[in-house]
């Protein structure tokens, strides 16, 4: 076994449960075991595209307000010239990079006249699902190379199947990218290390580089990630300093400089946004202000809620693999995360397919165990026993409801009233809106698509410490504050409020004409505030 991949993997039972990929030479074009590979991967892709369009058309919820604020709004301002953009873009710590994938987008659809409501709702989660379904292509090719052709068919079953991905990687966030070119990345990093046993490209290095810098340009702690895979195998690496040098920092520098001028170029003046996000999450703990948990919150919460019913498998492909380094990688992205004070689900995401391809190794060892009596049966085209098919049948009975109902049902009513304005924009029955509900609770003007006044409660953290924002200042008391912001603004044609806030100060919006239009179901249980169980819309009577 090479020195490279004995850093790597460690020493491992994983070859005597017939996992590990067999040797085999380099084919001639269009022969043999290579040609029917690429074929098969064809396949494999096709799949995963069909599948994830499908999960874009299907996820209809509000999830987190990053998805439109600090992506597809930032998009449609670069493109349309209209848009809000938030305190964080005021202070230079996001850079241009990641809206400028849908700011492309909005280009070609504004070409082809194609920006109506349904479009610019739907359009760029379709995108950002092209873009998943490469991730899980990449997972199953990941997982051959580490495993066996076997382990990567049940790690894409695990994948396509578990909820959390099903709900969150046809988002427009920017961890939906950084998970994908987390698992691109890993696959080129490994199969340079030499594991591979099939055919890979001999620049598999340079890609790998090129990929994790980008990776860390758009979302600067996923260098979290790749300082734990540099670290621990640069000691396989002949001329180490000729590595250093003249290929990471090159192309370190390279991805820096190209993200910088693009920054210069939006932000009007140099603009380090991996320093200033650095130094506002790190060193002042400025997401603090959002929120804390408790320090082991992604190990006893977080991360089980998002691997739900697959945990067990994937602790269990965890010490039967011994495949110490992968595992090793989960626990370092936790443990370094549980140091944050603020703490959400998708900061971990890029780790979870990972997590998942542990669970792959499981249902992989499961299906060739040697039945007793059992009549077998088939699942993804291989001979399985019937403890493999009531796995499977649990993982899918246990996953697929949730992901449904995630993406679905809970937390719709922010989706639905915003393509109910859209349309009535459209139609030129929208003069202006008022948004009373805390901030960024709906999308803005990259759903509304047409330049109205808009506004909504701010929540820019303050220099001083004790003074509440809007949002908290409603919250705390909504009819007081909207009798006193009444006084002293025009009022707008539309308001939007939840049901739980709107029973507090429904008599002053009588008292000043307003009238209820329509109404969204919302929520049937709270996440983090009172029941929002819906969300009305209310209407300026004409005088």
């Amino acid at each position: 076994m090479s020195l490279r991949r004995q850093l790597f993997m460690g020493t491992s039972k994983a070859e005597n449960l017939n996992l590990k990929p067999r040797k085999h030479q380099r084919d001639k074009k269009g022969e043999g075991p290579y040609y029917a590979l690429f074929s098969l991967e064809k396949k494999i892709f096709s799949f995963c595209l069909a599948f994830r369009a499908l999960n874009s058309l299907l996820v209809q919820t509000y999830f987190n307000p990053d998805e439109h604020w600090q992506a597809l709004e930032v998009a449609h301002q670069m493109v349309f010239g209209y848009g809000h953009l938030t305190w964080e873009w005021k202070k230079g710590i996001r850079s241009y990079l990641h809206p400028l994938v849908f700011a492309l987008l909005y280009k070609v659809m504004a070409f082809l006249r194609l920006d109506t409501p349904w479009f610019m709702m739907k359009a760029p989660r379709f995108m950002q699902s092209m873009i998943s379904s490469v991730g899980d292509l990449y997972l199953y090719k990941l997982s051959r190379v580490v495993f066996s052709d076997r382990v990567a068919k049940f790690a894409l079953f695990s994948q396509l199947s578990n909820w959390f991905m099903f709900f969150c990687m046809p988002r427009t966030l920017s961890n939906s990218l950084e998970t994908v070119l987390t698992i691109i990345g890993l696959y080129y990093w490994i199969s340079f290390l030499g594991i591979s046993k099939h055919y890979v490209p001999s620049t598999s290095r340079k890609i790998a580089l090129l990929i994790s810098a980008l990776a860390c340009a758009i979302r600067p702690t996923s260098a979290i990630i790749w300082l734990y895979v540099g670290i621990f195998d640069i000691l396989g690496i002949q001329k180490k300093l000729r590595f250093l040098f003249l290929e990471v920092l090159f192309i370190g520098i390279f991805v820096f400089a190209l993200t910088c001028l693009l920054d210069w170029w939006m932000y009007g003046s140099w603009t380090f946004v991996a320093i200033n996000f650095i130094r506002f999450n790190f060193f002042s703990s400025g997401g603090d202000y959002y929120g804390t948990h408790v320090w082991h919150w992604y190990f006893s919460q977080g991360f089980p809620a998002m691997i739900f019913t697959f945990l067990p498998y994937s602790l269990l492909g965890i010490f039967k693999s011994k495949e110490w380094r992968l595992s090793g990688l989960i626990a370092w992205v936790l443990g370094i995360y549980s140091i944050l004070g603020h703490k959400e689900f998708r900061f971990v995401l890029p780790v979870l397919p990972i997590a998942l391809m542990f669970s792959g190794y499981s249902l992989a060892a499961l299906s060739q165990s040697k039945p007793s009596r059992i009549e077998k049966g088939r699942f993804l085209g291989m001979r399985c026993t019937s403890r493999i098919q009531l796995s499977i049948l649990f993982l899918i009975a246990t996953n697929i409801p949730m992901a449904l109902y995630m993406s679905l049902v809970h937390q719709r009513g922010s989706e639905d009233v915003m393509y109910y304005l859209s349309k009535e924009a459209n139609d030129g029955k929208v003069k202006s809106i008022l948004f009373l509900m805390p901030c960024h609770s709906t999308a803005y003007y990259s759903s509304l698509h047409h330049n109205l006044p808009m506004r909504f409660l701010d929540c820019s953290p303050s220099h001083t410490k004790g003074v509440l924002d809007e949002s908290d200042q409603f919250m705390a008391n909504p009819a007081g504050f909207v009798s006193e912001m009444f006084q002293h603004i025009s009022l707008p044609s539309h308001i939007v409020v939840f049901d739980s806030q709107e029973k507090k100060f429904e008599e002053i919006l009588t008292l000043f004409s307003f009238r209820e239009e329509k109404r969204f179901f919302h929520a049937h249980f709270k996440v983090d505030r009172d029941l929002q169980a819906s969300i009305a819309v209310y209407v300026l009577n004409a005088s």
